[in-house]
């Protein structure tokens, strides 16, 4: 069966500098994969790629594919692509704050999609818009219609954004770190309400994060993407058991555990290298305490492992067939 979203060796560029390099990676109808790794890794360029929002940034895709229900995206013509983003593909932006037009109501920018996408009329659309707030929690969604963003808490808005994705009935939602700047509680909520609704609707969820907790809750896969390349990409539970990249295990040793030693937990040594400025070799080499002279002269393919997933390591802690 063919994937519902398949990005082969894609690379993106903003003016000669090469962002992301190689990135491959594949998401099925009813499947949430979780893309996570530090600030600078990528992520948010993997999603401005996917929804063909990159212009906006002065980014354009220089290599390599991106395959949207065996639809080329590199070569369709910009009015195809907005008749796909909003419809079939939704986008649930990083930071609700500024997602929103303040100057309109709730209910005129969640209106707007289903009668763009879907046609409906403005009775029908508003129907359809406050049916959508009721499914997202929302109290008193016909109040909330006639509120204007500033009336309304961050978690709150967080919710109109993701209606917004959803109105247009999209096979595809791209979370980009949907739960920015809220606090813990409303964050697990944003969370429970997105990947309940990827599976009632069978929706797939491309969910950007950089909390490995989030991923090991609610992913079914993950992508771990480093200073522009894919590390490793594996199913949840072999990843979390026996990560093969180093940069993989790293990521998961940050994430606090029930009695936990005082002082036990450390970060990553270092900080992602600055687009333009990659060191040769594997990009993780500095950052890693098992470099060998290999790393630092050739960057690693991607290679198979065992349970079907794939890692890009010289020397990977779980060795490929």
């Amino acid at each position: 069966m063919t994937a519902l979203l398949t990005l082969s060796d894609m690379g993106v560029e903003i003016g000669r500098t090469r962002l992301l390099d190689g990135v491959s990676l594949t998401l099925d109808r009813g499947e949430i994969l979780g893309l996570v790794g530090e600030s600078g890794s990528g992520k948010s360029l993997t999603a401005l790629a996917i929804t063909g929002l990159l212009p906006l940034i002065g980014g354009r895709i220089s290599a390599g594919s991106l395959r949207f229900d065996g639809t080329e995206l590199t070569t369709l013509p910009e009015a195809e692509r907005r008749r796909l983003r909003g419809k079939r593909i939704g986008f649930v932006m990083q930071n609700p704050m500024t997602a929103l037009d303040g100057v309109q109501r709730i209910g005129e920018q969640v209106d707007v999609v289903s009668r763009l996408h879907l046609g409906l009329s403005p009775d029908a659309a508003r129907l359809r818009t406050l049916d959508l707030l009721a499914q997202l929690r929302i109290p008193e969604p016909a109040a909330v219609a006639q509120a204007y963003p500033h009336q309304l808490s961050g978690g709150m808005k967080q919710r109109i954004v993701i209606a917004m994705a959803l109105a247009g009935e999209p096979d595809l939602i791209i979370a980009d770190e949907p739960t920015t700047a809220l606090d813990v509680t409303v964050q697990a909520q944003i969370i429970q309400i997105l990947t309940q609704l990827a599976r009632q609707r069978g929706l797939a969820l491309l969910l950007i994060t950089h909390d490995m907790g989030v991923v090991a809750q609610v992913c079914d896969r993950v992508a771990v993407l480093y200073a522009g390349r894919i590390a490793e990409m594996r199913a949840v539970s072999p990843i979390f058991a026996a990560p093969a990249h180093p940069y993989t295990a790293a990521l998961i040793g940050c994430i606090p555990r029930a009695g936990m030693a005082p002082g036990s937990l450390h970060g990553i040594p270092g900080a992602v290298p600055t687009a333009g400025r990659y060191p040769e070799g594997c990009r993780f080499h500095p950052r890693c305490a098992a470099a060998a002279d290999a790393c630092r002269q050739g960057h690693p393919a991607l290679s198979r492992l065992a349970d079907g997933g794939a890692v890009a390591c010289h020397f990977p802690l779980t060795e490929a067939p």
